[in-house]
């Protein structure tokens, strides 16, 4: 289990309890007023900690190696998932995953990034960083989803798209124009998860929809605070404060309106529990599937538009 900085206090508590356990249960005598304290103590650090989180200490809970992926999602939510393959020109690309599925009795298309548990298994899926072939493949997908006239549900979880020379090669940057293109255009409704990460162009490339959601500790942001204190400061050591200036999370992101809804997760996050968050994930979907099922295609097409216009300010210099 991988222990974050700040969780330390936490887990050496849980074990210095489990320790005592062992001692009664092994000495066959009863300590449960010393452990039933400790348990207290244990639900009060825990509220200190995660009620007080920092903008940079929730940003390393959306990149915990145990936070669920969407292949974990897809088995908690989906059923009948049949995945489809390669983009027709190039390959298939691993770190983005599309197929048919069943969210409850509502038939979908459901797609995402997967990033790996262990090397190969990243080395494989390239750390949920897709190619171009990666978006191609779900735009190709998508594509079927508005033939048959399915909802298309999209799990975002990258830290951005890959950005090597043969993904620049064969068009890395093109294949994310034109998913922006021509997913503001499907005629069926698109409903889009931030589960983990939401990295720069990585994640908007599949992330054009009708409601955009994003689970407690996840965030969704323009360049990675790493990248961000690169460029302003010349010093990747200062992502925390690039988080904190670039306002990153759910609740800032619902307040600018570039999200729809913050989706709960468990104190500690949604490894603690991905029960839970895959409960209320699949609800919150299958809810705004029903919402924006009651549209016409045309304003299902206006909504969508008037969407995007109204994201962001700029000004006008005389």
């Amino acid at each position: 289990m991988s222990i974050l900085d700040f969780e330390k206090p936490i887990y050496e508590l849980e074990a210095k309890i489990d320790e005592l356990k062992n001692f009664g249960d092994d000495k066959k005598i009863s300590i449960e007023p010393e452990i039933k304290k400790l348990q207290e103590k244990l639900e009060k650090m825990k509220k200190q900690i995660y009620s007080n989180l920092s903008i940079w200490q929730r940003v390393q809970i959306a990149r915990h190696p145990d936070r669920p992926y969407t292949l974990d999602y897809i088995r908690m939510i989906a059923t009948d998932f049949v995945e489809i393959h390669g983009d027709r020109l190039y390959f298939d690309d691993l770190a983005l995953i599309a197929g048919f599925a069943k969210i409850g009795d509502q038939k979908v298309i459901i797609l995402g990034h997967q990033k790996g548990r262990d090397t190969n298994e990243n080395v494989k899926r390239n750390f949920g960083c897709a190619h171009p072939e990666g978006y191609r493949k779900a735009i190709r997908v998508m594509e079927l989803a508005e033939k048959f006239r399915l909802p298309i549900v999209a799990l975002i979880d990258t830290p951005g798209a890959y950005p090597g020379i043969g993904a620049e090669e064969r068009g890395q940057a093109q294949a994310i124009a034109e998913n922006l293109k021509d997913m503001s255009r499907l005629s069926t409704p698109v409903i889009a998860t931030i589960i983990g990460e939401g990295g720069s162009g990585g994640a908007i490339g599949i992330g054009v929809a009708d409601r955009v959601l994003i689970l407690q500790h996840a965030y969704y942001s323009v360049i990675s605070p790493e990248g961000c204190a690169s460029i302003l400061w010349r010093n990747a050591g200062k992502a925390p404060q690039a988080a904190e200036a670039l306002k990153i999370t759910g609740e800032h992101l619902l307040e600018f309106g570039v999200v729809d809804e913050v989706i709960k997760e468990p104190m500690g996050g949604a490894h603690r529990d991905a029960v839970y968050v895959a409960k209320n994930l699949k609800a919150t979907i299958l809810k705004h599937i029903k919402d924006l099922s009651t549209l016409s295609t045309q304003q299902l097409l206006d909504a969508r538009y008037d969407k995007y216009r109204k994201i962001g300010q700029f000004q006008v210099k005389k």
